[in-house]
């Protein structure tokens, strides 16, 4: 029977165990909450020193090696007594089969420790961009509250101030998808806290939690490159993360029991770049029309900025992923480049593919702290080059303009020091040829054609197109020592790419 109830506990069987006891509605209870706690990969449970005595009860030992993963290990070493009843051989229920000092109602639990300080993202001037700082949940659990449309309401009046948009609708639809689980309405700071109009915690069925999140230390640099960057944050967090085993009593005492945490990790450089930030964030929102802006150091690739305004969020938000990497159709935008292209390879498919690489196109970049590489991110038919099939997103245009402006093509990168992986073809110098045509079409575009409108580009080169009525529309441009990409959608797109340059041109 010891070596069956072994077994059940490392099967991670709670109630298999807990049936092997005196108690099984107490044995199960604990044994699974425990199992719970632990999240094991998986658990060893030996049984050591068995012996038998003649007034039908014996005793023995038990190992238990709990494996966390990572190479992390916890073992206790425990004693307890069995019991020969009417339905045979029971274990006599004791907290203290599981872990030495486990009270009733108590759990063993393991946790994740993370280093302090937690890593800061810095600027391209190596200032505080992003830091760890304490956030306040406010979550809804439907369970706790006898009315709870009321709920609804008095919550979504107290938190209008700070966040107006989070009205009673919207939180009736994220309960409806939670589906009766608690839901987390919005996270603020400390300082969103003491504009409310009134406390949270008052409304029946809502707790206020207190966290930590990653945030910029200036809201007023909002960008979407926080969420890759706060992607590449936490992977740093996770793999400088440590362990430990705690032992919690009914109260909710903690006794440490086993762990370990290395040292914490260093802040980091990105080329973020917020003055620019503050520029192209004031550019998107003047259109109506979903717009997304990126800005690029024109001779190193660095992403200096980008923007999206809301309507280009809640369009993303629909499909998932960045705006920054979705790809779409280019429309008229590079009918020069993929002419120039055709010209000088002759037919010559796979010159035309290498042609295309050169010139940061057609290939698929993971830049760390910015995004990971999809199927089809900016990628044609290695069988043949057909213009009609190239995809390309706001990422794969900087890179384009970088190539342009440098006569040579790099892969953007963001976090300084770690390179970009690039995938599906091989970067280099731009062909003569295909340069000279492709910077005549640029200059004639800013001097006559659809850009030669805008002011405050002195020496602009520029690519403008749309794929049709109903977009999207394009922007590349190259002023100084910048690439500046605009990207619209819906319907006169082009025109409203124009004017989120043009207000940038004015901005800056």
């Amino acid at each position: 029977m010891l070596d069956v109830f072994a077994s059940a506990i490392s099967a991670q069987d709670a109630a298999r165990a807990a049936a092997l006891t005196s108690a099984p509605g107490q044995a199960a209870t604990q044994i699974g909450d425990t199992l719970a706690g632990m999240h094991a990969e998986s658990v060893s449970v030996s049984v050591t020193d068995p012996v038998e005595y003649s007034d039908h009860t014996a005793s023995y030992g038990l190992t238990t090696t709990w494996h966390l993963g990572r190479d992390r290990e916890f073992t206790t070493e425990t004693t307890g007594t069995a019991r020969k009843l009417t339905a045979g051989w029971r274990v006599q229920w004791e907290p203290t089969v599981l872990a030495s000092g486990l009270q009733a109602g108590g759990v063993l639990r393991s946790i994740r420790t993370d280093a302090r300080p937690a890593p800061a993202v810095l600027d391209a001037a190596r200032a505080p961009w992003m830091t760890l700082q304490p956030t306040n949940d406010i979550v809804i659990d439907p369970a706790t509250t006898p009315n709870l449309p009321n709920t609804v309401r008095r919550l979504a009046a107290v938190i209008a101030p700070i966040a107006p948009l989070v009205t009673g609708p919207v939180i009736d639809r994220r309960l409806a998808d939670a589906g009766g689980k608690p839901v987390q309405v919005v996270s603020l700071r400390d300082s969103d806290m003491t504009v409310l109009a009134g406390n949270p915690a008052a409304v029946p069925g809502v707790s206020v939690n207190r966290s930590g999140a990653l945030l910029v230390t200036d809201r007023r640099v909002s960008s979407p490159l926080t969420d890759g960057i706060t992607n590449y944050w936490q992977a740093i967090r996770d793999a400088t993360s440590g362990w430990a085993v705690e032992l919690a009593d009914r109260n909710g005492a903690v006794t440490r029991l086993a762990g370990a945490q290395g040292p914490a990790a260093p802040s980091f450089s990105t080329t973020f770049a917020p003055g620019v930030q503050l520029t192209v964030n004031e550019s998107v929102v003047d259109v109506a029309q979903p717009a997304t802006m990126l800005v690029l150091d024109a001779q190193s690739g660095a992403i200096l900025a980008a923007a999206s305004n809301d309507a280009a969020d809640a369009a993303q938000a629909s499909t998932g992923g960045s705006v920054l990497t979705a790809t779409t159709t280019p429309g008229s935008t590079l009918t020069p480049v993929t002419t120039a292209i055709a010209a000088a390879s002759k037919g010559d498919d796979e010159k035309a593919q290498r042609l295309l690489h050169a010139l940061g196109l057609g290939v698929t970049y993971a830049i760390p702290g910015v995004s990971m590489p999809s199927a089809n991110s900016s990628r044609v038919s290695a069988a043949a080059f057909d213009p009609d099939s190239l995809q390309v997103s706001p990422v794969s245009m900087g890179a384009f303009g970088v190539a342009m402006a440098r006569m040579s093509s790099v892969a953007p990168t963001f976090v300084s020091g770690v390179p970009t992986t690039v995938r599906g073809g091989d970067l280099g110098p731009v062909d003569a040829g295909v340069s000279a045509a492709v910077n005549a079409a640029m200059r004639a575009t800013a001097k006559t054609g659809d850009a030669s409108d805008l002011t405050g580009a002195p020496g602009l080169r520029a690519l403008v197109g749309t794929n049709g009525p109903q977009g999207p529309g394009w922007f590349v441009g190259i002023v100084g020592k910048q690439v500046i990409v605009v990207h619209c959608a819906g319907e006169r797109s082009g025109s409203a790419a124009l004017q989120v340059a043009q207000k940038y041109f004015r901005s800056r």
